[in-house]
């Protein structure tokens, strides 16, 4: 058996909260280089030098992993999402419920109604992988008594304008935020149309949001004002017939009744759904980047509670319907986002390929599933854990994992899982230990500790693509933020709370994922 230390792979100022900037140097492995360690755990004795040790951990404050009650803005390195390409464009993102978010005028829901949440829609995850089910997710297939907030505050969510008044200062056009400075305050302009904040949603194919007529209690509670097409210009709905009606497929709803204008509707798995029209209108990232004839479900009724503030969903799924394949001949078939560390910054979204040169991306291939086609999914090869890969025989990581936006918390094979708690464990016996929170197992008794020192955990995806988590990755609500998957077969998924700070680049044409550290 052999050993490789990984302690290079980033800056070991990471833990500074100051500190945004990407490392100086990569370090990216062969995968014929990696061997498995019978020592799953660093440990400051067994030869190590006391430098190397530090470098296989990194010391955080406990404040700074913690949600602030106001926003202090955009946290992006300067050259993103400011430096785009010709035929790139960019929109703020935040965590759903969170002060930067437009639908922050809910509650956030407790730790442990997000984590309930989120192992509903690792099994919904789970059912498309098993039966190939078309049908989008709302992010919990729960019963309404099951969870107070129906919104994930990890869920990410934009807030583009759809429509085209006659006047940017009509009745029902809002100002949306364009730019957030990272030192605070605030630009806006106003647009044509209505500002609608829209949760993002790779494992969707239609989009869509609440429109008017919209009459409670068929339709949940919203923030923004509700979309109205009767007073957007460029609105236009699909006949029956249309090429664009038959291409729903299994969303197709038939026609209305005396208009002969197509209806589509999403099934969830609770028996949910949201239906309505098909129709198009102009679609608004921002000033520069408008987006004529978009489609999307405008929703008239909802079947069941929808308890959230948010408009609808901004699907970016594989299927023809989502924004990513409606947007392809434009934008190439790329999006990228990053999610800040905590719901107090804002990161964004980009759509169209990043001004950032290629080189600061760790990348890995990326495939589909004939039963599960717009999902994305990716293959990790080790997993490192201060400095020292676990023993995990590589063909458990075989069967691949889904990077889901709405996904909170990974799922891992039982065996790598297994792997990783005992070393994490290890790394950290001078810590407390807590009670299980629901799915997490590993969890901690923080009080009273201003400074936590955590073992560096590194994610090492096919191609030698290195990610070393941020430490908001390593812990979520003083747990391992991670969890097993149901059995070493199964399709494993990687949560939105691992590669938050790290932009993921989506080249759905090109088959491959990025990950671009310390992007917000």
């Amino acid at each position: 058996m052999c050993g490789f230390r990984l302690g290079s792979v980033t800056s070991a100022s990471i833990g500074r909260p100051a500190m945004m900037a990407p490392p100086a140097v990569w370090l990216l492995l062969p995968l014929g280089l990696l061997c498995l360690c019978s020592s799953t755990a660093a440990s400051l004795s067994g030869g190590a030098t006391a430098a190397e040790a530090a470098a296989d951990y990194v010391v955080v404050a406990t404040s700074w992993l913690k949600t602030k009650p106001v926003c202090q803005g955009l946290r992006a390195a300067v050259d993103a999402p400011a430096n785009l390409t010709a035929s790139s464009s960019w929109v703020p993102l935040s965590h759903s419920y969170g002060p930067c978010s437009a639908a922050a005028g809910s509650l956030s829901p407790a730790p442990a109604d997000v984590l309930l949440q989120d192992q509903h829609r690792a099994a919904y995850i789970q059912r498309k992988l098993a039966d190939g089910t078309p049908q989008d997710d709302n992010g919990s297939d729960l019963p309404e008594s099951d969870c107070k907030s129906g919104q994930s505050e990890h869920a990410p969510t934009v807030s583009p304008n759809i429509g085209e008044n006659s006047s940017p200062t009509s009745e029902g056009s809002e100002a949306v935020t364009l730019i957030e400075p990272a030192a605070g305050g605030s630009g806006a302009q106003r647009l044509p149309g209505v500002k609608q904040t829209m949760v993002l949603d790779t494992a969707s194919d239609v989009a869509w949001v609440q429109c008017a007529p919209c009459p409670m209690p068929q339709c949940h509670p919203q923030t923004d004002t509700i979309y109205d097409p009767s007073q957007s210009s460029t609105y236009a709905p699909f006949a029956c017939g249309s090429p664009v009606c038959r291409q729903l497929g299994p969303y197709g709803n038939g026609c209305a009744a005396g208009s002969r204008q197509c209806q589509y509707r999403v099934q969830y798995p609770d028996g949910r759904s949201t239906m309505g029209t098909y129709i198009s209108d102009t679609l608004r990232l921002n000033p520069t980047s408008v987006i004529g004839g978009f489609q999307f479900g405008c929703s008239h009724a909802v079947q069941g509670h929808f308890p959230n503030d948010t408009a609808g969903i901004m699907a970016l799924g594989r299927g023809a319907q989502s924004l990513a394949s409606q947007t392809r001949l434009t934008y190439g078939g790329v999006f990228s986002y990053c999610l800040p560390r905590t719901a107090s910054y804002s990161g964004f979204f980009v759509l169209g390929v990043p001004g950032v040169a290629a080189s600061r991306y760790a990348l890995t291939p990326m495939f589909a599933v004939p039963q599960a086609p717009m999902l994305y999914l990716v293959r990790l090869r080790a997993i490192v854990v201060a400095g020292q890969a676990l023993a995990v025989p590589p063909a458990v990581f075989a069967p691949g994992a889904v990077v889901d936006s709405r996904t909170v918390i990974t799922r891992l094979p039982p065996t790598a899982y297994g792997a990783l708690r005992a070393a994490f464990r290890a790394s950290m016996g001078m810590y407390r230990a807590a009670p299980p929170k629901q799915q997490l197992d590993t969890c901690y008794d923080f009080r009273g500790v201003r400074r936590v020192t955590l073992p560096r955990v590194t994610l090492v995806f096919d191609h030698s693509a290195a990610v070393e988590l941020d430490p908001s990755g390593i812990l979520y609500n003083d747990c391992l933020a991670f969890t097993p998957g149901s059995d070493d077969r199964a399709i494993g998924a990687i949560g939105n709370v691992q590669l938050q700070t790290y932009e993921v680049l989506y080249n759905v044409a090109g088959a491959t994922m990025g990950f671009r550290r310390a992007a917000c």
